[in-house]
């Protein structure tokens, strides 16, 4: 590996000096110094704020669901799209009144939003209520960076590129017992049109394979069930390096820990698919049946100005090759609407090969311009088209994601068990192998259990049964 490994060790000195300021908070107030943390975007994301979590909890703080209570209040960012970004600035200036009643709570903002040098620059100016602000490249740094915010009463600012850099053994506090993410890779080097990510996640650089089964191994030796994979892209694992593994080697190997636990990935490039890739999660039973392969747009020209460097064609030649050789194989997407001069023609082509493919479910976005991209700069579909090809394209999936889901009727299905639904204690809800929700009513069943459900009902977004207990 070429990339620079720094251990969260090297912080060890400012840990310390936190650890000592709670134990003096702790002992002068008779509490515990709490922090609060919420998170904008992807699945990254909510990785890095676990890691967060898991700095605070080694520094002597408690987590807190109240903000009002909080010594620390932290949101991670998101710059995908420009209504993350507004609800971020809506979130920025709810906090004033917070500061003012309590002068002393650190208010700090991370993510990729902040690595935006308009963004970090229009903080610094105008919002004097902000402590500290950090990009996804400076998390390990955040001990030493929040103990200068807490001790100077100074404001920091760390938002510079480093690529190549990857900070390892930094404690987690996971959300879940027994579902978890685990970063295999880091940065993105596809540069689409419209996407802002390798701007402000920087480049790719993968983690070294017995770091990644190493950690896979001890979340197995702790019960946990369900452990997804992560990257930009994770079919480019280890690129960035002369090394022999690929994605499909690690796979294999991960497949290969002892133990009762399911394996999932997200996200994965179609122009980097590869058969091999696909035997692979044909060929390791821990690994689920369910492929998320973003194709963006059905038509050529529009995946060609943004960048996808792939065909139609290829990409339903790799779905092709998937179903043939994965029979119970579940394929989800991604897809935007009304990217820069898409005409009714290419949205066409979009909505036939939603048809021609049958995805289990679909992420639908429109088009948000993203400064800084080249696709800012194409000529823009008007927002009233933008909207309608949106809803044409939500009104086919949910009848193709229904009839899809109707095939589970009269089927059991292994679901890994979720708890109870939102708001409704007479329901369960888990997820099938390809991903699928399963409702059912409420059991003696414990949250990261698995059983069988006998299916007997389907909608657009999930299927109903009964357990077999």
């Amino acid at each position: 590996m070429k990339n620079d490994l720094i251990l969260y060790a090297s912080q060890n000195e400012y840990i310390d000096k936190l650890r000592g300021f709670t134990y003096s908070y702790f002992s002068e107030k008779g509490c515990k110094p709490k922090f609060f943390t919420f998170t904008f975007g992807c699945q990254q994301n909510e990785s890095d704020t676990e890691k967060i979590n898991g700095m605070l909890s080694d520094m002597g703080y408690e987590q807190t669901y109240c903000r009002e209570e909080a010594d620390i209040i932290l949101y991670n960012t998101c710059a995908v799209r420009d209504h993350a970004e507004q609800r971020v600035m809506g979130t920025i200036g709810s906090l004033v009144g917070i500061k003012r009643e309590n002068p002393s709570v650190i208010i700090c903002f991370c993510g990729c939003m902040m690595q935006r040098p308009e963004v970090s620059e229009e903080l610094k100016k105008k919002y004097k209520h902000i402590d500290l602000v950090f990009g996804p490249q400076a998390i390990g740094r955040f001990p030493e960076n929040l103990y200068k915010a807490i001790s100077d009463r100074e404001r920091i600012f760390d938002v510079k590129n480093e690529d190549g850099t990857i900070v390892e053994e930094i404690p987690v506090k996971r959300a879940s017992d027994y579902k978890a993410w685990v970063s295999v890779m880091y940065g993105c080097n596809n540069f689409c049109s419209y996407c802002i990510v390798p701007y402000v996640r920087g480049r790719e650089r993968s983690r070294p394979p017995e770091t990644i089964l190493s950690e896979v191994e001890s979340l197995v030796d702790s019960g946990y069930k369900d452990i997804t994979l992560l990257g930009q892209n994770v079919n480019s694992y280890c690129n960035d390096s002369d090394s022999d593994w690929n994605f499909a080697k690690l796979l294999r190997e991960i497949s290969s820990i002892d133990g009762d636990f399911r394996i999932r990935f997200m996200t994965s490039h179609p122009k980097d698919a590869t058969k091999e890739l696909i035997n692979t999660v044909a060929e390791c039973n821990k690994v689920c049946k369910h492929l998320h392969l973003p194709f963006q747009s059905g038509s050529d020209r529009i995946l060609s100005l943004m960048n996808r460097k792939y065909t139609r064609d290829k990409y339903i030649s790799l779905v092709n090759y998937a179903k043939s050789v994965i029979p119970d194989l579940v394929l989800t997407s991604d897809v935007i609407v009304g990217f820069p001069t898409e005409t009714e023609e290419d949205f066409q082509q979009t909505l036939s090969l939603v048809n021609e493919i049958d995805f289990q479910g679909l992420y639908t976005f429109i088009y948000s311009v993203r400064n800084g991209t080249p696709a800012a700069k194409m000529e823009q579909v008007e927002d009233f088209v933008k909207h309608e090809r949106f809803n044409r394209l939500c009104e086919l999936q949910n009848h193709k994601a229904t009839e899809f889901n109707k095939r589970y009727i009269g089927k059991t299905v292994k679901v890994l068990v979720d708890g109870h639904m939102a708001n409704n204690d007479s329901m369960m809800t888990g997820r099938t192998d390809g991903n699928v929700i399963v409702n059912f009513p409420s059991c003696n069943v414990d949250p990261g259990s698995f059983l069988f459900v006998n299916v007997d009902r389907a909608l657009n977004w999930a299927v109903f049964g009964n357990a077999i207990i």
